[in-house]
């Protein structure tokens, strides 16, 4: 079992920056790959980005490559996520997710994870 939660949301400007930080509980962290979502009022929860067990390997989404980025302390049990560059679109419930699954190809859908956190607001004004 893992426990997750995030944090560093919040409200900002078009152009700005936000850091979430996502802090999970157990020794085992450093087993799983994580991976940032978000859903949007009335939409979908869509992926955002995802890195590996080890952090050597990172995966975007197009909507958000070249503004965000994607890291993680095995030490400190966290992943983050780097938002650069804001954008009203971007505003959504992110949320962090962690799964066991060596595949890459099964971070980019919710149904990849087993393990998520509640979610943190972030809010893009114009």
């Amino acid at each position: 079992q893992v426990q997750m939660v995030e944090s560093g949301g919040g409200l900002v400007q078009a152009g700005g920056s936000l850091r979430l930080s996502c802090t999970a509980s157990g020794r085992t962290f450093s087993t799983y790959a994580m991976g940032w979502f978000r859903q949007a009022p009335g939409k979908e929860r869509e992926f955002v980005a995802a890195i590996s067990w080890s952090g050597g390997n990172t995966y975007y989404a197009d909507s958000v490559k070249g503004r965000f980025t994607i890291s993680r302390d095995n030490a400190k049990n966290t992943v983050f996520l780097q938002m650069n560059s804001l954008k009203p679109w971007d505003t959504a419930v992110y949320y962090c997710a962690a799964t066991t699954s060596p595949y890459s190809h099964t971070y980019y859908s919710t149904g990849g994870y087993t393990y998520w956190g509640q979610g943190t607001r972030v809010t893009v004004s114009s």
